[in-house]
């Protein structure tokens, strides 16, 4: 008999975890998992479910009934699978849960740096908008989306929902190819090229070794000084000085973005302490609409079944 464990289920919020319950599969559930606590915790389980709580290879070896590890995110970069793989672990993540959801929120956070919204808002509390001489405030420039160049860093799921979405507006899409690859596929453009003819940039690839800090000063040195970046994939994707660097001397125009290097950050994180108006940082939230959540526990459930099955879904 399988038992289960949830080592994080805070970060699930209010969604509704009935549907991993079964009365054949115990399952035991902590809404926060310290690394002290991860082992003795997963002592008796041979399934395991986690977020972000990482999962490492001395872990793993201290684990010998532990047979599956549920992933719940895409990323899977918090757990060691060539340990994993080593042990005889099944690890499986969830897929296309947030396809809506996270694409929604890189307009939401797009549109708030062309058309500062909240700015205007907070212009008409303080009384700006009453006091002027006339029907309008054009204190804050506003930008047309329509013709601009929309390039897309990771063209997966949502890298291709968010395009839709851009092309809706009546942006032009630009797919960038992996940086150093020998040749463009078709309908790809070179990565140094991509960026070179930028208005808005959007992450959407995973955290590699190849990836990490993908986005240094040489990279925004190349880019449109009014360009925008936006990322909803990883924070390790952007050397956050470099950043804060080109924000500050007019290297690029503006930067949101929903992941940080270290979540949750530390209070004297460099971008968030800078507090710059062409910045917008969100926390990690884009993924988590109340559907979104509630179809990442479904495809938990199962993920889980088709193991017991034999025949795993989603295997990393």
């Amino acid at each position: 008999m399988h038992t289960m464990v949830f080592l994080d289920t805070d970060t699930m919020g209010d969604a509704d975890l009935s549907p991993l319950r079964s009365s054949s599969t115990p399952l035991q559930c902590y809404p926060y998992t310290t690394p002290q606590q991860v082992v003795s915790r997963l002592q008796q389980a041979s399934i395991a479910i986690v977020n972000k709580v990482e999962l490492t290879a001395e872990m793993l070896k201290a684990l010998p009934g532990l047979k599956l590890i549920c992933v719940a995110a895409t990323g899977v970069n918090n757990v060691d699978l060539a340990a994993a793989r080593q042990l005889g672990i099944t690890v499986c993540n969830v897929r296309g849960y947030a396809d809506t959801a996270v694409p929604q929120h890189v307009f939401a956070l797009l549109l708030q740096l062309t058309n500062k919204v909240q700015q205007y808002h907070q212009a008409v509390l303080e009384g700006k908008w009453s006091r002027s001489k006339h029907f309008c405030l054009l204190d804050y420039p506003v930008t047309e989306l329509a013709n601009k160049n929309f390039v897309v860093v990771g063209y997966g799921a949502l890298g291709q929902a968010s395009a839709a979405l851009a092309q809706a507006f009546g942006m032009q899409l630009i797919i960038a190819e992996q940086p150093g690859a020998a040749a463009c596929r078709p309908g790809r453009v070179s990565f140094t090229d991509a960026l070179t003819q930028a208005d808005v940039i959007s992450l959407h690839c995973p955290l590699t070794t190849a990836t990490e800090k993908l986005f240094n000063a040489e990279v925004f040195a190349a880019v449109k000084p009014n360009a925008l970046l936006i990322n909803t994939a990883r924070g390790g994707l952007i050397d956050e000085a470099a950043l804060l660097n080109a924000l500050q001397n007019g290297t690029l125009g503006g930067a949101a973005l929903d992941v940080l290097t270290q979540e949750p950050p530390a209070p004297d994180n460099i971008l968030i302490r800078a507090n710059l108006p062409n910045l917008l940082i969100t926390p990690h939230m884009a993924w988590a609409s109340a559907e979104a959540r509630q179809r990442m526990v479904l495809q938990l459930a199962d993920n889980i079944q088709a193991f017991m099955q034999g025949s795993p879904r989603y295997q990393v």
